[in-house]
């Protein structure tokens, strides 16, 4: 099962005890994987949030949410998060993920569309008000009012005279 790819102690635990119900087995197995140094949830928690924030621009929100998916230790959770963006700054990975939404963005933003983008950017992982800031830093996201239909001047100049 590491082979092909990386497991959390408990999530490594509960697929063993799906396939078996020996659990002196399951705990002697993972003891020695932990003594070899293949199971190891610290360096298991840096990698994934490392791959999450990296590869697909996921704020720290989202990174705890996933590693608590994991069933990463709980204190393992806030190390691994720290340390991934201590090399890239959640700042960066934001304006990365909106870069991102904009290439297929059509503009200028309704008041409908801004919203939407403002929400897919907090489902990323990052803060309302981060997203907030970084939204408003940039003048061409600024949300214009509803597709309205547009006035015919003439016709309505007309019924104003008959008035």
């Amino acid at each position: 099962m590491l082979a092909r790819r990386p497991y959390s102690v408990a999530e490594l635990r509960r697929a063993l005890g799906r396939k078996s119900r020996q659990s002196e087995q399951i705990t002697a197995a993972i003891t020695r994987l932990r003594r070899l140094g293949y199971l190891d949830d610290r360096k298991f928690a840096e990698q994934y949030a490392y791959s999450l924030a990296h590869n697909r621009s996921f704020g720290p929100h989202r990174l705890r949410r996933a590693l608590k998916a994991k069933l990463v230790k709980y204190t393992e959770i806030e190390p691994a998060v720290e340390r991934v963006y201590q090399e890239m700054p959640a700042a960066d990975l934001l304006v990365k993920a909106l870069d991102k939404r904009l290439r297929t963005a059509r503009l200028p933003l309704t008041r409908t569309r801004f919203h939407s983008l403002c929400q897919s950017l907090m489902r990323m992982g990052f803060s309302s008000g981060e997203v907030i800031k970084a939204v408003r830093a940039r003048p061409e996201l600024t949300p214009v009012a509803e597709e309205v239909e547009p006035i015919d001047l003439e016709s309505e100049g007309q019924e104003n005279s008959e008035l």
